[in-house]
Protein backbone atom coordinates (compact mmCIF):
# COMPACT_ATOMS: atom_id res chain seq x y z
CA UNK A 1 0.00 0.00 0.00
CA UNK A 2 1.44 3.38 -1.02
CA UNK A 3 1.48 6.41 1.30
CA UNK A 4 1.64 9.84 -0.31
CA UNK A 5 3.46 12.73 1.28
CA UNK A 6 1.04 14.90 3.24
CA UNK A 7 0.81 18.65 2.87
CA UNK A 8 1.19 20.68 6.03
CA UNK A 9 -2.57 21.23 6.13
CA UNK A 10 -3.29 17.57 5.61
CA UNK A 11 -0.84 16.68 8.35
CA UNK A 12 -2.75 18.96 10.69
CA UNK A 13 -5.94 17.14 9.80
CA UNK A 14 -4.20 13.85 10.55
CA UNK A 15 -4.14 14.88 14.19
CA UNK A 16 -7.91 14.36 14.29
CA UNK A 17 -8.27 11.60 11.68
CA UNK A 18 -6.39 8.55 10.36
CA UNK A 19 -3.52 9.24 8.00
CA UNK A 20 -4.38 9.84 4.35
CA UNK A 21 -3.96 6.55 2.53
CA UNK A 22 -3.45 6.46 -1.21
CA UNK A 23 -6.21 5.05 -3.37
CA UNK A 24 -6.71 6.51 -6.82
CA UNK A 25 -9.18 6.82 -9.66
CA UNK A 26 -10.10 3.70 -11.59
CA UNK A 27 -10.18 3.35 -15.38
CA UNK A 28 -13.81 2.23 -15.73
CA UNK A 29 -16.15 3.68 -18.34
CA UNK A 30 -19.47 5.30 -17.48
CA UNK A 31 -22.31 4.55 -19.86
CA UNK A 32 -25.82 5.28 -18.57
CA UNK A 33 -28.74 3.11 -19.69
CA UNK A 34 -26.45 1.44 -22.20
CA UNK A 35 -26.46 4.43 -24.55
CA UNK A 36 -25.48 7.70 -22.83
CA UNK A 37 -21.69 7.79 -22.90
CA UNK A 38 -20.26 10.12 -20.26
CA UNK A 39 -16.86 11.75 -20.56
CA UNK A 40 -15.45 11.30 -17.06
CA UNK A 41 -11.80 12.16 -17.73
CA UNK A 42 -10.55 15.09 -19.79
CA UNK A 43 -7.53 17.32 -20.21
CA UNK A 44 -7.60 20.18 -17.73
CA UNK A 45 -8.71 23.54 -19.09
CA UNK A 46 -5.94 26.11 -19.70
CA UNK A 47 -7.26 28.39 -16.96
CA UNK A 48 -6.24 25.84 -14.31
CA UNK A 49 -2.69 27.09 -14.84
CA UNK A 50 -1.05 23.71 -14.32
CA UNK A 51 -2.82 22.98 -11.03
CA UNK A 52 -4.24 19.85 -12.67
CA UNK A 53 -3.23 18.05 -15.84
CA UNK A 54 -6.40 15.96 -16.00
CA UNK A 55 -9.88 16.44 -14.58
CA UNK A 56 -11.84 13.43 -13.37
CA UNK A 57 -15.42 12.83 -12.30
CA UNK A 58 -16.02 11.74 -8.74
CA UNK A 59 -17.60 8.59 -10.20
CA UNK A 60 -14.09 7.16 -10.62
CA UNK A 61 -13.49 7.34 -6.87
CA UNK A 62 -16.55 5.29 -5.83
CA UNK A 63 -16.76 1.53 -5.34
CA UNK A 64 -18.16 -0.76 -8.01
CA UNK A 65 -21.59 -1.11 -6.43
CA UNK A 66 -22.08 2.64 -6.14
CA UNK A 67 -20.85 3.16 -9.69
CA UNK A 68 -23.30 0.56 -10.98
CA UNK A 69 -26.26 2.36 -9.42
CA UNK A 70 -25.60 5.38 -11.60
CA UNK A 71 -25.31 3.33 -14.77
CA UNK A 72 -29.01 2.47 -14.90
CA UNK A 73 -31.87 4.89 -14.24
CA UNK A 74 -33.92 2.08 -12.70
CA UNK A 75 -31.20 1.60 -10.06
CA UNK A 76 -30.39 5.27 -9.57
CA UNK A 77 -32.42 6.53 -6.56
CA UNK A 78 -31.87 10.11 -7.72
CA UNK A 79 -34.21 9.51 -10.66
CA UNK A 80 -37.15 9.21 -8.26
CA UNK A 81 -36.77 12.93 -7.61
CA UNK A 82 -36.53 13.63 -11.33
CA UNK A 83 -39.96 12.03 -11.71
CA UNK A 84 -41.28 14.32 -8.96
CA UNK A 85 -39.83 17.32 -10.79
CA UNK A 86 -41.58 16.32 -14.02
CA UNK A 87 -44.91 16.64 -12.19
CA UNK A 88 -43.83 20.07 -10.92
CA UNK A 89 -42.74 21.04 -14.44
CA UNK A 90 -46.29 20.46 -15.69
CA UNK A 91 -48.07 22.10 -12.75
CA UNK A 92 -49.35 25.68 -13.10
CA UNK A 93 -48.40 27.94 -10.19
CA UNK A 94 -48.51 31.58 -9.19
CA UNK A 95 -50.63 34.56 -10.13
CA UNK A 96 -50.03 34.00 -13.85
CA UNK A 97 -51.33 30.45 -13.75
CA UNK A 98 -48.35 29.19 -15.76
CA UNK A 99 -46.25 26.06 -15.59
CA UNK A 100 -42.69 25.51 -16.79
CA UNK A 101 -44.16 23.56 -19.70
CA UNK A 102 -46.21 26.55 -20.88
CA UNK A 103 -43.00 28.37 -21.84
CA UNK A 104 -40.53 25.54 -22.42
CA UNK A 105 -42.69 22.63 -23.62
CA UNK A 106 -41.01 19.32 -22.71
CA UNK A 107 -38.05 19.21 -20.29
CA UNK A 108 -35.88 17.94 -23.15
CA UNK A 109 -36.05 21.45 -24.64
CA UNK A 110 -33.64 22.44 -21.85
CA UNK A 111 -30.91 20.07 -22.99
CA UNK A 112 -27.55 21.80 -22.67
CA UNK A 113 -28.67 24.42 -20.15
CA UNK A 114 -27.11 22.70 -17.14
CA UNK A 115 -23.80 22.51 -19.00
CA UNK A 116 -23.28 26.29 -19.14
CA UNK A 117 -24.33 27.34 -15.63
CA UNK A 118 -23.40 29.37 -13.66
CA UNK A 119 -23.38 32.11 -16.28
CA UNK A 120 -23.51 35.89 -16.57
CA UNK A 121 -27.01 37.33 -16.93
CA UNK A 122 -26.75 40.62 -18.78
CA UNK A 123 -30.20 41.89 -17.83
CA UNK A 124 -29.69 41.21 -14.13
CA UNK A 125 -26.06 42.31 -14.18
CA UNK A 126 -24.88 39.31 -12.18
CA UNK A 127 -23.65 35.74 -12.41
CA UNK A 128 -26.58 33.41 -11.89
CA UNK A 129 -26.60 29.79 -10.90
CA UNK A 130 -29.21 27.50 -12.38
CA UNK A 131 -31.27 27.70 -9.21
CA UNK A 132 -31.16 31.51 -9.31
CA UNK A 133 -32.43 31.45 -12.90
CA UNK A 134 -35.17 28.98 -12.01
CA UNK A 135 -36.34 31.30 -9.25
CA UNK A 136 -36.26 34.29 -11.59
CA UNK A 137 -38.62 32.39 -13.89
CA UNK A 138 -40.90 31.61 -10.96
CA UNK A 139 -41.10 35.13 -9.59
CA UNK A 140 -40.97 37.17 -12.81
CA UNK A 141 -42.92 34.99 -15.24
CA UNK A 142 -45.14 32.76 -13.14
CA UNK A 143 -45.86 35.09 -10.26
CA UNK A 144 -44.93 32.25 -7.91
CA UNK A 145 -42.84 32.25 -4.75
CA UNK A 146 -39.12 31.63 -5.06
CA UNK A 147 -37.86 28.29 -3.81
CA UNK A 148 -35.48 28.29 -0.87
CA UNK A 149 -31.96 27.63 -2.10
CA UNK A 150 -31.17 23.90 -2.20
CA UNK A 151 -34.67 23.07 -0.98
CA UNK A 152 -36.31 19.86 -2.13
CA UNK A 153 -38.27 21.46 -4.98
CA UNK A 154 -35.24 23.38 -6.23
CA UNK A 155 -32.91 20.37 -6.11
CA UNK A 156 -35.48 18.14 -7.80
CA UNK A 157 -35.90 20.60 -10.68
CA UNK A 158 -32.15 21.04 -11.01
CA UNK A 159 -31.83 17.25 -11.21
CA UNK A 160 -34.42 17.15 -13.99
CA UNK A 161 -32.54 19.80 -15.97
CA UNK A 162 -29.27 17.96 -15.39
CA UNK A 163 -30.77 14.67 -16.53
CA UNK A 164 -31.70 16.02 -19.96
CA UNK A 165 -28.14 17.34 -20.41
CA UNK A 166 -26.32 14.13 -19.53
CA UNK A 167 -23.51 13.42 -21.97
CA UNK A 168 -23.09 17.10 -22.90
CA UNK A 169 -19.76 18.78 -22.03
CA UNK A 170 -19.53 21.34 -19.27
CA UNK A 171 -18.58 24.66 -20.85
CA UNK A 172 -18.79 27.40 -18.24
CA UNK A 173 -17.68 30.84 -19.43
CA UNK A 174 -15.34 32.72 -17.12
CA UNK A 175 -14.34 35.69 -19.24
CA UNK A 176 -15.94 39.10 -19.74
CA UNK A 177 -18.20 40.32 -16.94
CA UNK A 178 -18.10 36.91 -15.22
CA UNK A 179 -14.34 37.19 -14.63
CA UNK A 180 -14.61 39.18 -11.38
CA UNK A 181 -16.93 36.60 -9.82
CA UNK A 182 -14.68 33.78 -11.03
CA UNK A 183 -11.64 35.40 -9.41
CA UNK A 184 -13.57 35.71 -6.15
CA UNK A 185 -14.48 32.03 -6.34
CA UNK A 186 -10.87 31.10 -7.00
CA UNK A 187 -9.76 33.07 -3.95
CA UNK A 188 -12.29 31.20 -1.78
CA UNK A 189 -11.13 27.86 -3.22
CA UNK A 190 -7.55 28.46 -2.10
CA UNK A 191 -8.34 30.15 1.23
CA UNK A 192 -7.73 28.07 4.35
CA UNK A 193 -10.67 28.02 6.72
CA UNK A 194 -11.39 26.98 10.27
CA UNK A 195 -9.45 25.49 13.11
CA UNK A 196 -7.96 22.92 10.74
CA UNK A 197 -6.80 25.64 8.31
CA UNK A 198 -7.85 23.66 5.24
CA UNK A 199 -8.79 24.98 1.81
CA UNK A 200 -10.76 23.23 -0.90
CA UNK A 201 -7.47 22.72 -2.74
CA UNK A 202 -5.79 20.95 0.19
CA UNK A 203 -8.19 18.02 -0.19
CA UNK A 204 -9.42 18.11 -3.78
CA UNK A 205 -6.32 19.26 -5.62
CA UNK A 206 -3.38 18.15 -3.50
CA UNK A 207 -4.76 14.95 -1.98
CA UNK A 208 -7.41 13.53 -4.31
CA UNK A 209 -7.13 9.77 -4.53
CA UNK A 210 -6.31 9.49 -0.84
CA UNK A 211 -8.59 8.20 1.87
CA UNK A 212 -9.38 10.45 4.80
CA UNK A 213 -11.28 8.69 7.57
CA UNK A 214 -13.60 6.42 5.55
CA UNK A 215 -13.98 8.82 2.63
CA UNK A 216 -12.14 8.55 -0.66
CA UNK A 217 -11.22 12.06 -1.75
CA UNK A 218 -12.12 13.00 -5.31
CA UNK A 219 -11.23 16.16 -7.21
CA UNK A 220 -14.46 17.71 -5.96
CA UNK A 221 -15.87 18.14 -9.46
CA UNK A 222 -19.52 19.27 -9.59
CA UNK A 223 -20.47 18.12 -13.10
CA UNK A 224 -22.46 15.31 -11.46
CA UNK A 225 -24.64 17.44 -9.17
CA UNK A 226 -27.26 17.19 -7.88
CA UNK A 227 -26.06 13.96 -6.32
CA UNK A 228 -27.92 11.31 -4.36
CA UNK A 229 -25.82 10.51 -1.31
CA UNK A 230 -26.19 7.09 0.27
CA UNK A 231 -25.07 8.74 3.50
CA UNK A 232 -28.23 10.80 3.91
CA UNK A 233 -30.55 9.11 1.39
CA UNK A 234 -31.52 12.25 -0.51
CA UNK A 235 -30.49 14.53 -3.34
CA UNK A 236 -27.84 17.04 -2.36
CA UNK A 237 -27.08 20.40 -3.93
CA UNK A 238 -23.71 21.96 -4.62
CA UNK A 239 -24.03 24.75 -2.07
CA UNK A 240 -25.09 22.35 0.66
CA UNK A 241 -22.01 20.29 -0.12
CA UNK A 242 -19.82 23.42 0.01
CA UNK A 243 -21.36 24.28 3.36
CA UNK A 244 -20.63 20.80 4.71
CA UNK A 245 -17.02 20.91 3.56
CA UNK A 246 -16.29 24.27 5.17
CA UNK A 247 -18.11 23.19 8.32
CA UNK A 248 -15.80 20.17 8.48
CA UNK A 249 -12.81 22.51 8.69
CA UNK A 250 -14.35 23.70 11.99
CA UNK A 251 -15.18 27.08 10.47
CA UNK A 252 -18.23 29.32 10.35
CA UNK A 253 -19.51 28.71 6.85
CA UNK A 254 -21.42 30.64 4.19
CA UNK A 255 -25.06 29.95 3.35
CA UNK A 256 -26.49 28.26 0.23
CA UNK A 257 -27.27 30.94 -2.33
CA UNK A 258 -24.82 33.43 -0.81
CA UNK A 259 -22.62 35.53 -3.12
CA UNK A 260 -19.61 33.61 -1.82
CA UNK A 261 -21.04 30.24 -2.80
CA UNK A 262 -22.25 31.58 -6.16
CA UNK A 263 -18.67 32.63 -6.89
CA UNK A 264 -17.29 29.33 -5.63
CA UNK A 265 -19.74 27.40 -7.79
CA UNK A 266 -18.64 29.32 -10.88
CA UNK A 267 -14.99 28.63 -10.16
CA UNK A 268 -15.43 24.95 -9.29
CA UNK A 269 -17.74 24.38 -12.28
CA UNK A 270 -15.08 25.85 -14.56
CA UNK A 271 -12.53 23.38 -13.19
CA UNK A 272 -14.69 20.66 -14.72
CA UNK A 273 -14.91 22.17 -18.21
CA UNK A 274 -14.58 19.25 -20.63
CA UNK A 275 -16.28 16.69 -18.39
CA UNK A 276 -19.84 15.76 -19.27
CA UNK A 277 -22.94 16.61 -17.29
CA UNK A 278 -23.67 13.51 -15.25
CA UNK A 279 -26.39 14.31 -12.71
CA UNK A 280 -28.27 13.13 -10.89
CA UNK A 281 -25.36 11.02 -9.75
CA UNK A 282 -24.90 8.54 -6.90
CA UNK A 283 -22.20 8.98 -4.30
CA UNK A 284 -21.37 7.77 -0.78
Amino acid sequence: MIFKTLTAAAAMLALTAPVLVAGGADDDTLVINGDIEITTKAAAAPHLDGHLDEVMSGWHFRDDDTQAMEMDDFDNPGMIFVDVAIDTWNTAEGSEGKSCADCHNEPESMAGVRAVYPKWNEEAGEVRTLQMQMNACRTERMGAEAWKYDSGDAINMEALLASVSRGMPVNVAIDGPAAETWEKGKEIYYTRYGMLELSCANCHEQNYGNYIRADHLSQGQINAFPTYRLKNAKLNGMHSRFKGCIRDTRAETFSPGSPEFVALELYVASRGNGLDVEGPSVRN
